[in-house]
């Protein structure tokens, strides 16, 4: 979709009860497909799904057709739900695709309808035909033509019904599945942040108050917001590296590509102290690398937004996903710097010697 709402948490719990009572429905066949459909429809309202909520809607209402084919767009809906046939002529072998445009509910009374004929057509004493296709009625006996064309039928719309079943169930499986691991997600980061807001808390306390304030700037509906919530985050990392790593005049020297270049640490170079903080307390050369490649990455996105900001760029988060990306990002690293000030402050403890009485 070019345009997306995230819905909101009570819409996603929601969700996720309703896409498993859906998958129940149909692998135990307790309702009709015509009831399922429509509550695919509400489960494509609640995730805000707006290309599978106007498919689904058809397929309850029936595709709109004009007496010279099927609208483009209605067509391209058409193909995303599978409702498309081939057949080849065999005098030309041309291929012609087509699609079946009935409801689902049209479909299974249709299917009903005929099922009632055939039965009937048991009977010996009866045989069944009608000029209306959508009608069948009791004829003299002996038009076994008719019968045949009615078990063509049957099987045609069986066909069709059962594909319907297969794509509302693929659907609603991934959309249960999606739903399940973004909820482990959200839990997994849950718990990270209530650790990491606790150590930052006693480290950085302006921070949790920033963080919190960030949490507010995502929720709301104005790009701008989530701009300034991305600003927080460099905000934090600023605090973070004065507390951990505070400016120096010094500089350190490093090697770089095989040359060897000066790391200046003051105010401004808030990511070269945070790095310096790693390697002086990581002995992982491995963490020092992981960490070090996302701390410089989030840190060169962070100043690349609050340089476009100055500049006169006010909204340079345009989609809300974007913002929640270096939120999450900012989380990771500040919990992982902050693993580390914990082991250098119970190293001091173990080398600080017993006190004597």
């Amino acid at each position: 979709m070019s345009e997306s709402i995230p819905p909101s948490q009570q819409a996603l719990k929601e969700a996720l009860e309703l896409s498993g009572y859906i998958l129940k429905n149909i692998e135990l066949s307790e309702a009709p497909l015509s009831n399922i459909v429509l509550k695919a429809t509400r489960l494509t309202r609640l995730l805000n799904d707006f290309e599978y909520q106007k498919i689904l809607n058809y397929e309850t209402k029936g595709y709109p057709s004009k007496p010279d084919g099927i609208p483009p767009d209605v067509w391209k809906l058409a193909i995303m739900a599978q409702r498309i046939t081939k057949e080849r002529n065999t005098i030309t072998q041309e291929v012609k695709s087509s699609a079946y445009v009935e409801s689902i509910g049209h479909l299974e009374d249709e299917l009903s309808t005929i099922q009632i004929s055939l039965d009937a057509a048991r009977d010996a004493n009866i045989s069944l035909s009608s000029a209306n296709p959508n009608q069948y009625l009791i004829l003299p006996p002996g038009n076994a033509i008719e019968r045949r064309a009615l078990r063509e039928k049957h099987s045609t719309i069986s066909k069709y019904l059962s594909e319907r079943r297969a794509f509302i169930y693929d659907y609603v499986l991934r959309k249960h599945y999606e739903l399940k691991f973004s909820g482990v997600a959200s839990d997994v980061f849950s718990q990270f942040r209530k650790a990491a807001d606790g150590a930052i808390g006693s480290l950085v306390p302006d921070a949790v108050k920033k963080f919190t304030a960030i949490y507010d700037n995502l929720r709301s509906e104005n790009p701008e917001d989530w701009s300034n919530a991305v600003h927080s985050c460099r905000r934090i990392l600023q605090d973070l590296a004065d507390a951990v790593f505070p400016p120096s005049t010094e500089e350190r020297s490093a090697k770089i590509e095989g040359k060897k270049k000066k790391i200046k640490l003051g105010r401004s170079n808030y990511i070269n102290r945070i790095m310096c903080f790693i390697e002086d307390n990581s002995k992982s050369e491995r963490f020092t690398n992981l960490v070090g490649s996302h701390l410089r990455f989030i840190g060169d996105r962070l100043d690349a937004i609050f340089i476009a900001t100055q500049k006169g760029s006010h909204t340079t988060i345009l989609i809300r996903e974007e913002a929640d990306r270096y939120v999450i990002y900012t989380y990771l690293i500040v919990g992982d710097i902050l693993s580390l000030k914990e082991k250098e402050h119970k190293s001091k403890i173990e080398m600080t010697p017993p006190s004597s009485i």
